[in-house]
This record gives structure tokens, sequence and C-alpha cells, in this order.
């Protein structure tokens, strides 16, 4: 046989050999002290989610490498104290209950899984606090629903609700409650210690009754049979009237006690009520203020909303308006601005064109006047010498003199009379036509009349 076949042959050998010890290793059987729990890919429930984990309780399982991954839980029982310490009871009376719990993971189907899903990789301790916890709480909620009466005397119906309650929550985490016991039950009131007391003197009372009827029984037969000794049975009547006595009177110390301590019970019973219902009205009361509190700040900002809403909407429609109607005077200012831009604009357009008009008049005026601007000056003051004389005559013309009167003496200068030098006056205040061109700088001509004195006058005003 060829070497390389050897060679190929013994490798195949070799790999199946680590093939089977590897199914081997993989291969593993669970104690029965344990849960195993295989988690990774574990197939699907019934409803075709993924399943979070496997749980077997004896038996064994193959172990797919990589995909699949196990862990186990012990099954070995767990001892948890719980020093319950002033829970109320139904009669809001506080009472403390000692109970010591055994409990384990539980083996059954559904809550084997649930143990799985919430207690796998936890450690001893933290199981029992977390055990602890839910004891404490399901106790308490039993002594709540009970009188002391049914706890102190009816252990077994105590027993029985604690049981039920506590090992149907320790069930959601995947324990089960394996023993209760509660070693003994005390108040702080003494209330139970008065119970048990109740009772003793209960039954010493019946022995007492019992031992001083059969005496009674016993003296009676031996007075019938032995009529002379009537005097010793007489001593021993009185003296069991004696003892009836006492014991009467025990019964009565011991009857007064009992009332006195379930008077005691009764008073702090409801001591404790009042104070329940006090505090419950306080926390009532506080409630209601803290709503009306509530609601006057509600209605408060609702107002304060509503005026603050209002004042703003009004304020910005005045702001609006406001703007609205600076924007009308702006546009209105900026229309009579262009209008009387535009109106002094044309003025001086006017002014301007007229101004040209006159300056190439006065040019042409000069250059008539061979280009003596005197010479132009004058011509255009003799051509405007009649409306100078219109608006001289104009100046009197309309003088209204509803009367004059005047008182002539006939003594004015020169011989004349007073009233024709006023008027002389008058028609003088008019300036002469040959003091008009003086004032030009120009000479009347003599066709129009003489030279007048006045124009020396003339020349010292000016």
């Amino acid at each position: 046989m060829p070497t390389t076949t050897l060679i190929l042959i013994s490798v195949i050998a070799l790999f199946a050999l680590s093939m089977f010890i590897v199914v081997l290793s993989r291969y593993r059987k669970c104690p029965s002290d344990r849960v195993m729990v295989i988690y990774g890919k574990v197939g699907t429930n019934p409803d075709g989610s993924p399943r979070s984990s496997r749980c077997i309780h004896g038996g064994a399982a193959f172990i797919w490498p990589v995909i699949q991954a196990f862990q186990y839980l012990d099954l070995t029982p767990l001892t948890i104290n719980v020093d319950l310490a002033n829970a109320l009871s139904h009669q809001n009376i506080r009472v403390d209950v000692p109970s010591r719990f055994t409990v384990g993971i539980s083996t059954e189907t559904g809550v084997m899984q649930n143990a799985a899903e919430r207690l796998l990789g936890l450690k001893t301790s933290e199981i029992q606090e977390l055990a602890k916890d839910i004891m404490f709480g399901q106790l308490r909620l039993v002594i709540a629903t009970m009188d002391i009466e049914e706890i102190n005397t009816d252990r077994d119906k105590f027993l029985e609700a604690v049981a039920h309650n506590v090992e149907t929550e320790l069930k959601k985490i995947g324990l089960r409650l394996i023993n209760v016991n509660v070693t003994d039950i005390t108040d702080e009131s003494g209330y139970i210690n008065a119970l048990g007391k109740e009772a003793a003197a209960k039954a010493i009372n019946d022995a007492k009754q019992s031992v001083a009827e059969k005496t009674r029984d016993g003296e009676t037969g031996a007075a019938a049979a032995i009529r002379d000794q009537r005097v010793a049975v007489s001593a021993a009547d009185a003296t069991a009237v004696e003892g009836e006595n006492r014991a009467k009177v025990t019964i009565a110390q011991s009857d007064a006690t009992r009332r006195e301590q379930e008077a005691e019970a009764l008073r702090r019973a409801t001591a404790a009520e009042k104070t329940a219902e006090a505090k419950a009205q306080e926390e009532a009361y506080a409630a209601q203020k803290a709503a009306e509190v509530a609601r006057a700040e509600r209605e408060n900002a609702t107002q304060q909303a509503d005026i603050i809403v209002k004042a703003r909407i009004a304020k910005e429609r005045i702001e609006l308006e406001a703007e609205a109607q600076a924007e009308q005077f702006r546009r209105l200012a900026k229309g009579e601005a262009d209008a009387i831009y535009a109106k002094m604009e044309a003025e001086a357009r006017g002014n301007l064109e007229i101004l040209q008009k006159q300056a190439e008049g006065f040019a042409k005026l000069v250059a008539a006047a061979n280009g003596d601007p005197q010479s132009a000056v004058q011509f255009m003051i003799a051509d405007k010498i009649e409306e100078l004389v219109r608006i001289q005559v104009e100046a009197i013309k309309n003088l209204n003199i509803d009367k004059i009167t005047v008182w002539d003496s006939m003594g004015g200068e020169g011989g004349s009379p007073t009233t024709s030098n006023f008027l002389a006056g008058m028609m003088k205040s008019i300036p002469p036509l040959n003091e008009m061109f003086k004032l030009a700088g120009m000479q009347i001509p003599e066709f129009l009349g003489t030279q007048l004195p006045a124009i020396e006058t003339v020349e010292s005003a000016e």
C-alpha cells in the first residue's frame, strides 16, 4: 500500500477520533440534585417565538458547540430567617412574628423555566435576599387580614394562608416553599399575653369549681350518713364556704384584671384607629388644599394669558394702524414734496427761461445801443415810464376822503389861500415826471415841459 494512502487513512482516523472525543465531551448528564439549563439556540415555543432556555432535571443531553451553552441550578434547600417586627394586624395592633422559611428551586416544568430565566447566575445570598423580600411582603399582607385571636389560636389557618401567598409569589421567580415555621408571636401592647392569662385563669377557675363540687357531694353524703357529726359537718361547711368565697374573690380579681387588660387593649386599638383616621383626614385635607392651589394657579394663569393675549393683540393692532397711518403720511408727504418740487422746478425753469429771454433781449438792446449799456438801461426805463406813472396814480386813486373840513384864514404864503396850498401839497406828493427822469439819469424832453426847480430837491434827497 502506498505511503500516501496510509497517511490519508491516518488523518481521517485521527479526525474521526477527534470528532468522537468532542461529541463525548459535549454530552452532559444532569445530576439529581441539580437542574441543567441549556441556553442559546434551543428551538421555538408553540407560538413560534424563540425559546430562551431548555431545563432538564435528570437524564442527559447533547450540547451543540458554538450555538449552545449550559449551566446548573442547585436544588439544595435554603433556610431563610424572617424576623418580622411591628406588623399591623386587622385590629391595628402591631405584632412581632419571627419565622423560618425553607425554600428551594422548583422542578415543575413552568416554574423551573422561571428559575432559569430569573435565577441563573445569581449567588445563593442573592437568591436568599430576593426570596426574603417576597416573604416579608406576603407575611405582612396575611397578618393585615387576620385578627390577633385567629393568629394566636388558629395557627394552622395562619400558616396555610402564609404558605399559599408566599408560594404563589415564589413560583414567579422559580422557587417553591418547602416548610414554614413560626416560632413565637408577640405584640407591643401585651394583648396576646393577656389572652394567655385569661385562658389560664379560666382553666384554674374551672378546676376549682370541679373540686368544690366534688367536696360538696362528699360532705352532703357524709352528713346524710353520719347525722351525729353535724357539728363537724357544719364546721366543714363553713370551711367550704370560706374556700368558695376565696375562690370567688380570686375569680373576681382575675376577671377584673382581664377586663382591665381588655379595656387597655381596646383603648390602644381605639386610639390607633383614631390616629389613623386623623392622619388620613389630614392627608386628604392636604391633597385637597394642593388641588385648590393648583386650580387657583391654573385660573390665574388662564386669566393672565387671556389679558396678556388681548393686550398683545390690541398692541399689535395699534402698532399696525400706526405704521399704516405713518406710511400713509409718509406717502402723502412724499407726494406733496414731489408736487412742490415739480412745481418749484417748473417755476424755476420758467424763471430761467424768462431771465434767459430777458438777457437775450437786453443783449440785443445793448447791441442796438451801439454797445452802450447805460443807453440801453435808459431806453428800458423810458419804455416802462408809462407803467410807473400809472402805479403812482393808482396810489391815490382809491383814497376815499369822506369829508374834509378846512378853516381857511386866507393867510397862506404868498397871499394864496390855505385850501389851495393843501391841494397843491397833495399833488406835489406825487413825484413829477422830470424827477423820475432825473432818478433814472435822464432828462425829460423839452417838448414835454420846462425844467422845474424840483431837480435840486431830488438831488439833495439822493
